[in-house]
């Protein structure tokens, strides 16, 4: 029992002397990790950054693209296979699948893998029309069947602007703006004023 008393005791006074030299150890090793931190912060991965990162990964034709937060989601359509993925690419461009299947392809994604102009063709000819950050892409048709590209981009003074990209032409047709940050997917953005 005395023999306890002794080892405690020792202990005790090797942590009190060594206290002042663990917390200042423990300090830098926090600094230089907040350090690290501030270094390390991601760039701000664009649609077109995204686009690519996720092609690379899963190799096929770009159905949508969409910005929540930091990550991107991407849907690819696979050229060769019947493939279907949903990706996501984070501020790193880090490329994760979240989803796959091979349940053939419908006739809408036939004919995004024929069309002649691309997302990143669409995105491009929107960014032209208006320039900012694109922070939606999707492949769509509206009620004659006629195949597009609805391509948002975010503007200054936070105008959220909507095109519409023609799949064969990449010609801007329809463009709407709006002073809200929520997308809207309905019919009210969709008046044709050619630019």
């Amino acid at each position: 029992m005395k023999r306890t008393l002794y080892v405690s005791a020792a202990t005790a006074v090797v942590l009190m002397a060594g206290g002042p030299v663990a917390v200042a150890a423990a300090t830098t090793a926090d600094t230089a990790r907040t350090v690290t931190a501030a270094t390390a912060v991601p760039a701000d991965v664009t649609a077109q950054e995204a686009a690519a990162a996720a092609l690379k990964e899963y190799p096929g034709v770009v159905e949508s693209l969409d910005q929540d937060g930091a990550v991107w989601h991407v849907d690819v359509i696979s050229k060769g296979e019947h493939d279907h993925a949903e990706l996501e690419v984070d501020a790193n461009s880090k490329v994760t699948v979240e989803n796959k299947d091979n349940d053939g392809h419908s006739s809408d994604q036939m004919a995004l893998l024929t069309a002649k102009v691309t997302a990143a063709q669409a995105m491009k000819a929107a960014l032209a029309a208006h320039p900012g950050k694109v922070t939606t892409v999707e492949w769509d048709n509206d009620d004659n069947g006629t195949r597009y590209w609805h391509v948002e981009v975010k503007g200054s003074g936070d105008k959220t602007w909507d095109g519409r990209v023609d799949a064969t032409t990449a010609k801007v047709t329809t463009s709407t703006d709006s002073d809200s940050n929520n997308d809207s997917d309905s019919d009210s953005n969709d008046e044709d004023q050619d630019n």
